[in-house]
């Protein structure tokens, strides 16, 4: 996602070119919560788009749901890796810039469901609106936006520049979360830990504490 809209510091080619095999490509606890929340919604023959595909461990899902899958990113490194994991099998492998006003018209009323984890937080606030115009804009009628983000209040933002320095973010709280949402209906909104146990309090902590926070609005 290296662009200009990016701080200097957020390199991801160079990200992605040092993670190529990291933990990031592969199945962890919080990847198998937030896969059974999409199991909720994903139905065969969906349109998809993963925007943010990096390490494509999301794109690998949906297609493994029998979607069409449209894997983007800025990161011609990550599109790489997205590719690798994928075995070609996306529809589609798009090297896109979100903010760019023209991408919401190119793909109007094109997508079931738009997907993204760990995107929002490394933009700005005007940035991260004129991506949510263009999700709204590419999402069919009945269309759902599923946004995963980092809890500000997870202790996970303790630790986070340790295991990725160089890459700055922004961590939301809910009532943010909601609010980049404004003008959509929510149809389900929460946090999940990343607890390594198989039982997980989501309910009574996952929105306070959890690592993530999600809303899925149509």
């Amino acid at each position: 996602m290296k662009n200009n809209n990016f701080p200097k510091e957020n390199n991801w080619d160079y990200f992605w070119k040092l993670n190529t095999n990291s933990r990031f490509t592969k199945k962890s606890w919080s990847k198998i919560r937030m896969t059974k929340l999409l199991d909720e919604i994903i139905k065969e023959g969906m349109d998809v788009l993963d925007a943010g595909s990096g390490s494509g461990f999301f794109s690998n899902y949906f297609i493994s749901k029998g979607c069409n899958v449209y894997s983007l990113d800025y990161s011609e490194d990550a599109l790489n890796i997205t590719k690798r994991l994928t075995n070609n099998r996306a529809t589609a492998y798009l090297k896109e810039d979100l903010i760019d006003p023209g991408f919401g018209d190119r793909y109007a009323q094109k997508f079931d469901i738009i997907f993204s984890d760990g995107l929002f937080e490394h933009f700005s606030s005007d940035d991260q609106q004129k991506i949510m115009n263009n999700f709204k804009k590419i999402k069919k009628n009945k269309g759902i936006i599923t946004t995963f983000v980092p809890n500000k209040y997870s202790w996970w933002e303790v630790i986070r520049p340790l295991v990725m320095p160089g890459i700055k973010e922004d961590p939301f709280t809910l009532k943010r979360l909601s609010d980049l949402h404004l003008g959509l209906i929510p149809i389900k909104i929460g946090g999940i830990n990343a607890l390594p146990f198989t039982f997980s309090p989501e309910k009574l902590l996952g929105s306070k504490i959890g690592m993530i926070l999600y809303i899925f609005a149509k």
